[in-house]
């Protein structure tokens, strides 16, 4: 007889939910958006340098790794590296606002490293009505990079300002304005960003063929980073990265691209044959990350850019091959993964896994 007027009442209660369910719904959806608009991660950050991956990944589509991005929080200054397909999106999944970034910096101009930049440009614009276009910092040839996305782009942002006017969608911050450097020589940093406690600076990387390719050093306060942008092993990486807190070096596993290059052979797809051996001469593997960590006494590695996507259970493992032994603080990049520096302090804190 209990279990009959259990039984009674969850049936019941269900017609009453069924009955109700469209007020449910709308009310579920009003505080969810409620919450999304209201949500400011930085709120919640200690003062510190704080960095998150808004793209692990590199060109090939995978499951937990976007194109390349990089965003990094100096106090309550936003800046992001790179921006990757997805990038944008990731950035305010997380909780940043949008509105708020205060520059972009491109580290070189393969693909999958700008293939984003009309949409972070347009969301940032949008999302806060900023009335001045994003600052996109860059070594010689941003120029012609920014003014493409600004010319295809153009009727979209027309078509916005006329539908939503000025209070949204203002003209004069439509777009992009691009802030070239010249390549520093090896051996140097080139300061391209310095506001009262942070400093941003330039450094050569080695990109294989990929000329000009840059990585720039983050300081804030007393914390630091260094990312790097696409490079083979580098002796200067190794000179500019010393001491710093967190590296974020790009990684791609040789062993795992082998037996990319032996399928592609296997069913006879040349092209891909021809790829899997063309970009292991400029990339560094999670081994020599791992070097390039340990000569350089950093605090932590963080490795993005990960070449072949990550996809089953253990591959991380496998994909490391035994770069932990060389360097044990190593952590392997998914979108949303963070780490937290508070300044005064010697701590890094991994904050989120992944998105």
């Amino acid at each position: 007889m209990k279990i009959l007027f259990t039984l009674v009442f969850l049936c019941l209660i269900t017609l009453v939910l069924l009955d109700q369910r469209e007020d449910i719904y709308d009310l579920l959806i009003f505080q969810g958006a409620q919450l999304q608009m209201s949500n400011n991660r930085m709120n919640d950050f200690e003062d510190g340098l704080h960095v998150s991956l808004c793209g692990a990944g590199g060109p090939m589509p995978a499951p937990k790794a976007s194109g390349p991005c990089v965003i990094v929080v100096a106090g309550q200054k936003q800046f992001v590296i790179d921006a990757g397909t997805n990038g944008a999106r990731n950035i305010a999944r997380m909780g940043y606002p949008l509105g708020e970034i205060e520059a972009l910096f491109l580290t070189h101009f393969h693909s999958d490293h700008i293939d984003g930049l009309g949409e972070l440009a347009t969301l940032r614009w949008v999302s806060a009505a900023n009335p001045r276009p994003l600052k996109v910092f860059g070594p010689r040839g941003v120029e012609d990079v920014v003014s493409g996305f600004n010319e295809a782009y153009r009727a979209s942002a027309l078509h916005r300002n006329e539908h939503h006017g000025d209070g949204v969608a203002p003209l004069s911050g439509r777009g992009m304005v691009a802030k070239p450097f010249h390549s520093p020589p090896l051996g140097t940093a080139l300061e391209i960003f310095h506001d009262g406690n942070t400093l941003i600076e330039a450094v050569r990387v080695d990109h294989g063929v990929v000329s000009p390719a840059i990585g720039y050093r983050v300081k804030y306060k007393d914390r630091s980073a260094f990312i790097s942008g696409d490079s083979n092993k580098s002796a200067n990486i190794v000179r500019f990265a010393a001491g710093t807190d967190l590296l974020i070096h790009d990684a791609l596993a040789p062993n795992l691209v082998g037996l990319m290059n032996k399928a592609a052979k296997k069913i006879g797809n040349h092209v891909m044959a021809k790829i899997t051996v063309d970009i292991l001469d400029y990339h560094a593997s999670p081994m020599e990350a791992a070097e390039t960590a340990r000569e350089a006494g950093v605090g932590h590695l963080l490795l993005y850019h990960i070449v072949p996507p990550l996809i089953l259970p253990g591959q991380s493992s496998i994909f490391l091959d035994g770069a932990e032994a060389i360097f044990p603080n190593i952590t392997v990049g998914h979108d949303g993964t963070s780490f937290s520096m508070p300044v005064g302090t010697k701590e890094i804190k991994l904050t989120r896994d992944a998105l």
